[in-house]
């Protein structure tokens, strides 16, 4: 399998939540912009957020001019690649994330892809061979933001990219939740209660390469939670900082994961 994507090597340390933003650069976005038109940075070889975009799936399951899959942005991988900078050895672009579709040439420098809210997620036939194409050469996605019904339609999606790969649920003992942070145990991870308010358990899936367990994880789904939530408000008194310290965890792991297999 083609695999374009480099290895990075890491260091451990103590993990931060209180995070500052750094000053708008020339390809940053405010919190108020339409993030749809960014103007993405060039590509200069460090990690950068890479956020995907789609045209939301309409029909009464939605408000109009929400684009969903733009939800948390750009504070939650500004406080994310802050994370990663403080407490690894990767040096991660700091001013901008990248927004591109599924298929988006620029889209294939970037090796892991975060979906927003994949409960609204709709593929073109372009979009469907660039998320294939994507996962191919050794692309890793993350699914996020998402619970109960939305379920349907991630998983409807995920069948017609690779109807051949099985989603199966994960636990512990996956080597994605001891790739940094050693993560015990999956219970306790909630979506955020502020938001939805209940209590809502989180569970989390995911596929492999030819369905062997033995192979590459290629996609992580956090269902019923919403890691981007607690990333964008983690200098906020507004989501509790325990939950926020574990959020920051598994997005780590999942970046660590990604980055070294």
């Amino acid at each position: 399998m083609d695999r374009p994507f480099a290895l990075v090597a890491i260091g451990a340390t103590a993990l931060l939540v209180s995070v500052t933003a750094p000053p708008r650069a020339r390809h940053c976005f405010t919190q108020w912009e339409d993030v749809s038109m960014v103007d993405n940075g060039p590509y200069d070889g460090r990690f950068t957020f890479f956020r995907v975009s789609f045209d939301v799936m309409t029909g009464g399951f939605g408000r109009r001019g929400d684009k969903k899959w733009d939800h948390d942005t750009p504070r939650a991988e500004r406080h994310m690649m802050k994370i990663m900078r403080e407490i690894t050895s990767i040096q991660p672009q700091m001013d901008c994330g990248a927004i591109y579709r599924f298929g988006d040439a620029e889209s294939f420098k970037y090796p892991i892809a975060y979906v927003s809210e994949p409960g609204f997620w709709t593929m073109n036939e372009a979009e469907l061979k660039g998320v294939r194409d994507y996962v191919n050469k050794g692309g890793f996605l993350i699914f996020d933001d998402f619970l109960g019904p939305a379920w349907y339609n991630f998983d409807e999606r995920w069948r017609e990219a690779f109807p051949d790969l099985q989603i199966v649920k994960l636990d512990a003992t996956h080597p994605i939740f001891d790739s940094f942070y050693h993560i015990p145990t999956l219970e306790g991870f909630t979506a955020p209660v502020s938001v939805y308010r209940q209590v809502i358990p989180s569970e989390f899936y995911g596929a492999f390469e030819a369905n062997d367990p033995k192979k590459r994880l290629v996609m992580i789904a956090n269902y019923n939670n919403d890691l981007g939530d607690y990333m964008e408000w983690s200098d906020e008194e507004f989501m509790p900082i325990a939950l926020s310290n574990e959020a920051y965890k598994l997005m780590v792991n999942y970046v660590v994961y990604a980055m070294s297999h």
